[in-house]
């Protein structure tokens, strides 16, 4: 009856009519103001295509600023091919620039992809690049890119590491730190059709931001010191392998590590996981050997179980533990010592009496407060834990032996930080290698590392009477040869046999040494292990400390570390070239400066009566076959 009335009608329709068009009006200004931006990106998707632009990977720095990798900018071949009209011309010109195979460019200028990348065009110099260019064909885009360098090749590389071919980090600290140095990839962006053909769109770019800087405790200087050393005796005993690690005792930081065999980062695939895995220095495992003592007697001294001057040991040549005969290396015995010459000589026997008045339970505590048995924690992938007795199945001969650095395991990097821990005042310290991240762009500072004390283990007092044996082994024990005239060094031998299979290898050792200097105030220490030399006779004090002794005179010009006066005098033997201190003759007459300067050869220069100047200097540790040059006034 309603919508019989015409009127009525009308007006419905009319009504009807005015909400539609609301209702469309609404509509349009939604998708026109309201989604406007979000449909627009839709549409820019749909006909858009990107070429991500890899970002250079931040520098890695020695502490010095020396950069020990890099990114260097490079070009790589991107094709589009349904923008490539002449397919056969476009692979056959290509292959031709890039010298290689036409079937396997023309593999990529054919697929039905939006977008491939030519893998044997990619890193390509700026010549190759240019040859590229200048062919302009469409579809084919060179777009910049990044390639990781490193200056010193295989140095470093268990340190730093390497990146796959997508940039990535995937070993060292390229992988550790990867968050922070790989940065913030770019972007090409070109736009196209449903069949790939370009649209007269301007192309857009986002540049790629650079990732942070890696700043490392190392010096560059004395790790080169350290590589040459390390090749020096693969070379001459045709070794195994061979490592260095080299320390700030006081800190925790490493100033140099290294060892062979080693890889080239940038050609990594060409090794065996083997080598590029192994990082010697934190993940090798193996008997300590003598080095191992240092333990043992900082534990002995603390307690107070000997007096290291005024107690005696009297040494056979062997002692028998438990049925079982445990042998000195002179096999004569060393006779009645003082627990010092004990130390001096490196005689196992007298370290077996040490374990003994200690005890198992008393030793394993100061063992494993040293860090043994467990990770130092130090910043690098891949280290190792070592082996340890497990303390109730010690019996005597597994005291005896541990005692003096026979049947446990360690790794470098625990040895070395723990011999820092007794020589530096008593702490144990947290090894690290990376000492800050910076942003490049902000020039902030956004992670330091900074020492980290772990804990207290043996007393300031216990820490210097051990320098001063150690220093006394040095000067008048097994460590000879590793001893600096005008320096005072401190240090220890080690000679450990090699185990496989659980039975020990004949003929086969690993043979240590590590130093340190100052002996009074020790500013760095240094390990050094090589494995299995062959055609010498097999001694750390032999083989190791003649190159510890090397790294250390590295460290002390690099570290610029002053000439020290007081400590131990060395006992020469006939064969060693002798040191004399070169006595004072400034202001001598030439007479009484011939007389002073009787041990040594003597050049005069000038006339007159006087010295005024002579040279080397007074005071100093020079040989008698050193000629002193005296100037006459």
């Amino acid at each position: 009856m309603f919508f019989n009335d015409v009127h009525v009608r009308v007006r419905f329709v009319v009504i009807v009519i005015i909400i539609a068009l609301i209702l469309i009006i609404g509509k349009v200004f939604y998708i026109q103001v309201i989604s406007y931006n979000k449909l627009s990106q839709i549409t820019e998707d749909l006909w858009s295509r990107k070429m991500t632009i890899n970002a250079p990977r931040g520098d890695i720095v020695d502490r010095n600023g020396n950069i020990l990798a890099t990114s260097i900018v490079t070009t790589t071949i991107y094709v589009v091919p349904n923008q490539i009209v002449d397919k056969e011309k476009v692979a056959k010109d290509i292959a031709e620039i890039l010298n290689c195979d036409y079937d396997d460019v023309y593999k990529y200028v054919s697929k039905h992809s939006s977008m491939e990348i030519i893998r044997k065009g990619m890193d390509l110099d700026s010549s190759t690049a240019d040859k590229i260019e200048a062919l302009n064909y469409d579809g084919v885009y060179l777009v910049v890119d990044s390639k990781r360098y490193y200056p010193y090749g295989e140095m470093l590389a268990h340190i730093i590491g390497f990146v796959g071919s997508d940039n990535q980090g995937l070993s060292g600290l390229e992988l550790t730190y990867d968050n922070y140095l790989k940065g913030t990839n770019g972007e090409l962006k070109y736009y196209s059709d449903g069949k790939g053909n370009k649209l007269e769109i301007p192309d857009s770019y986002v540049a790629p931001t650079k990732g942070m800087t890696l700043k490392l405790t190392l010096d560059i200087e004395l790790v080169k010191a350290v590589d040459n050393e390390l090749k020096n005796a693969m070379d001459k005993y045709n070794a195994e392998s061979a490592l260095s690690i080299v320390m700030n005792p006081k800190t925790g930081e490493i100033l140099a590590m290294g060892s062979l065999p080693s890889f080239d980062p940038e050609h990594y695939q060409d090794y065996s996981e083997e080598v590029i895995n192994r990082n010697l220095p934190i993940w090798m495992t193996y008997e300590p050997g003598s080095t191992f003592k240092i333990i043992t007697l900082a534990s002995s001294v603390q307690e107070g179980t000997i007096d290291l001057f005024k107690d005696t040991y009297t040494d056979t040549g062997a002692v028998t533990i438990d049925g079982s005969t445990l042998h000195c290396w002179k096999h004569s015995g060393h006779g009645t010592q003082t627990y010092l010459e004990v130390v001096e000589n490196s005689c196992n026997p007298g370290f077996v009496s040490l374990g003994n008045k200690l005890g198992t339970q008393k030793l394993m505590s100061y063992i494993k407060n040293f860090g043994f048995g467990s990770k130092t924690g130090i910043d690098l992938n891949g280290e190792g834990n070592g082996i340890l007795f497990k303390e109730e199945k010690m019996g005597p001969l597994e005291l005896a032996t541990t005692a003096f650095g026979q049947g446990i395991s360690v790794t470098p990097i625990q040895q070395i930080t723990a011999v820092s821990a007794v020589i530096n005042g008593g702490t144990l310290y947290t090894p690290y290698v990376v000492d800050n991240v910076s942003d490049v762009i902000s020039n902030t500072i956004v992670m330091q590392n900074s020492p980290k004390e772990k804990r207290k283990v043996i007393s300031p007092e216990t820490s210097a009477t051990v320098r001063y044996a150690l220093e006394s082994v040095v000067a008048n024990g097994t460590g000879k040869n590793a001893y600096i005239e005008n320096y005072r060094v401190g240090g220890k031998t080690g000679t450990a046999q090699k185990v496989k299979d659980g039975t020990y290898m004949i003929g086969n050792y690993i043979l240590s040494f590590i130093g340190f200097l100052p002996a009074n105030d020790p500013e760095v220490v240094a390990y050094v292990a090589v494995n299995n030399p062959k055609g010498v006779t097999q001694y750390g004090g032999t083989v190791s400390a003649p190159i510890a002794r090397s790294i250390l005179m590295s460290a002390i010009e690099t570290l610029n570390i002053s000439e020290q006066s007081g400590g131990i005098l060395k006992e020469y033997s006939y064969l060693d070239v002798k040191y004399l201190v070169v006595p004072d003759v400034v202001g001598m007459s030439k007479k009484e400066a011939t007389k002073a300067l009787k041990d040594f050869k003597v050049k005069y220069t000038g006339s007159g009566d006087t010295v005024v100047y002579m040279s080397p200097s007074a005071n100093t540790f020079q040989s008698v076959e050193t000629t002193i040059t005296l100037l006459l006034n």
